[in-house]
Parts: structure tokens; C-alpha cells; sequence
């Protein structure tokens, strides 16, 4: 019987942190990278608060990705907490993977990521998002503005929402990783549990229903996940929390139609995730100035 240095001879494995500005694609590209969904999207910046870990196969190589929230000058205590999440990833890695809006750059959230790209001694590659929305020549000035900037291993252009290019990017780190036996198991998709993701979804539907500083001024708490009928049923009671009473007011809608549309919304995808039907009851609760508190941001998980 063949021992596990014989198995993987020759297979490569390694992390990668996808890192860049808020709003610029991150969890989409993660999301086409594995063709399927784990981490949560919306137009709105700083959708992401948490690392989210997905697990790529490859016949010879496994490539765990990170994806991270986005990196920008950060004031308030959540957004302190949420760029440290970020850059945190980024000390444990093989691979740092800089992602770029080239359809809509932050020149500001740029310069502080270049700034901290000069103390990353990992190899770096730069993915230029959202190519479909330029003309050739502006991106093409866009590429010999950034291969200036810093010594990137790899400047690949892609369309995160469309999949364009994305196997020449994965082919581009594969290349990069060091050998090595897998990290996970075959059927490993992700390291976080299902309650998690419940969550998140609850929270992506708050971030695309609702408008103004709402989004982020909300946090999702799961108060119970349970499996009854014999696993036919996923029983889930959740709690939105915001900082105002307003707020609370807006979550919930006139006679309760935007809270409605939200459960609605979320349940439908958590179905999908866990395979089974749900019952999702969702409670919003006021606690004052939460993003400020060091500890309801521990309780909160950030």
C-alpha cells in the first residue's frame, strides 16, 4: 500500500488571500472561482466583515482561498476591526492575490494597499476586475501603470461576474505553490459551519434591501439552528441588531413588509445551502451603538 509521501508526490497546495479596496469584486471572483456560493455580495462596499475560507481541487494541487474584507483607511472601531481582519490574513499565506476595480478605482484604499504590498515578502499577483466594463486602451494603460507600482509575479485581467480569464488566473497561482500534500479533505468546500453562512445570508438580504447607513449598522446573530423531522426541517431563530430605534423601524417595514421580504429572501437561500426545508423566524433588536462597544463587536464575532 502505497504510504502519503507516494500519494502526493509532486501535488502542490498552499493559501492564498484575495486582498483589495472595498467593493471590488473579491467575493464574487471567490464565489466563480469555486462555482458555488459562500460569501456574500452586494453593490454596497464592506459587504464582507468576516475572512471567509473556500477549498479549490485540482487534480494536482489545492488552493485555499481567503477572502477578506476590504482594505481601506478605516475610523470607526467595526471598520478598525474589519481592515485588521484583512490584513491579518495576510502574515499566513503563499499567495497574495491584489485585486483591482479597473471600472471604478479608489486611488486612496490603492495607495494604502501599495504602501502595505512593500512589506509582503510572499509572491503577489495583481487580478485587474471587471475588464468587460473598459476599453482596451485604457486597460491597457491601466496594466503599465500597476506593473510600475510593484513586482508583481502576475498581472492577469479577468471579469469576476462573467468568469472570464479565470483559469489562466488559477493556472498563473498553481504555478506559485509550494509542494505539499492537501489541507482538506476532497469534499471540503469551506471551514465555517452552516449556522455562519445562515447568518451572512440574512445580513447580504439587509445590505440589498435596504438603503442608507442601515447595512452597516446591522449585525446577524443565529439564537438557534436545529434540525427536527428527522433532518426534513431546519428550525432557525435569528436576531438582526442595530444601533437606533429608527433603524429597528426601517429593518422591519410598514406592517412588517421589508422584514418579510428579507426572511423570505434568506430562507430561500439558506434552503438551497443546507438541502432541506426551513423555518426562519427573525427578530430585531436595538443595541444602542453596538459598532462602537469593543464588547458587542466580540459578541457579534468581529
Amino acid at each position: 500500500m502505497p504510504n502519503i509521501k507516494d500519494k502526493f508526490s509532486g501535488f502542490k497546495s498552499g493559501f492564498v488571500a484575495i486582498v483589495g479596496a472595498p467593493n471590488v469584486g473579491k467575493s464574487t471572483l471567490l464565489n466563480q472561482i469555486l462555482g458555488e456560493k459562500i460569501s456574500i455580495t452586494s453593490k454596497k462596499p464592506q459587504t464582507t466583515r468576516n475572512r471567509i475560507l473556500g477549498v479549490v481541487h485540482r487534480p494536482r494541487s489545492q488552493l485555499v482561498f481567503i477572502d477578506t474584507p476590504g482594505i481601506h483607511k478605516a475610523k470607526r472601531p467595526l471598520n478598525i476591526r474589519i481592515v485588521e481582519t484583512a490584513l491579518s490574513a495576510l502574515g499566513n499565506v503563499d499567495i497574495v492575490l491584489v485585486m483591482i476595480d479597473v471600472a471604478n478605482p479608489d486611488p486612496e484604499s490603492e495607495d494604502f494597499l501599495v504602501e502595505k504590498l512593500k512589506k509582503i515578502k510572499q509572491p503577489v499577483v495583481l487580478v485587474l476586475n471587471k475588464t468587460d466594463l473598459v476599453k482596451k486602451p485604457l486597460l491597457l494603460t491601466i496594466i503599465d501603470k500597476w506593473s510600475k507600482a510593484h513586482s508583481f509575479e502576475a498581472i492577469i485581467p479577468v471579469s469576476a461576474i462573467l468568469g472570464t480569464q479565470i483559469e489562466e488566473l488559477i493556472e498563473s497561482m498553481e504555478a506559485l505553490l509550494p509542494q505539499g500534500p492537501p489541507f482538506f479533505p476532497e469534499d471540503t468546500l469551506t471551514d465555517l459551519p452552516e449556522r455562519f453562512f445562515a447568518a451572512e445570508m440574512i445580513r447580504e438580504k439587509v445590505f440589498r434591501l435596504t438603503g442608507q447607513e442601515i447595512p452597516y449598522s446591522t449585525a446577524v446573530t443565529i439564537d438557534s439552528f436545529s434540525q427536527e423531522k428527522k433532518g426534513a426541517l431546519v428550525k432557525i431563530h435569528a436576531t438582526i441588531h442595530v444601533e437606533r430605534t429608527s433603524q429597528k423601524g426601517m429593518i422591519i417595514g410598514k406592517n412588517g413588509s421589508k422584514l418579510k421580504m428579507i426572511g423570505t429572501e434568506a430562507r430561500k437561500e439558506i434552503e438551497q445551502m443546507v438541502g432541506t426545508k426551513v423555518f426562519l423566524k427573525i427578530f430585531v433588536r436595538v443595541h444602542k451603538n453596538w459598532g462602537k462597544d469593543t464588547k458587542a463587536l466580540r459578541k457579534f464575532g468581529y
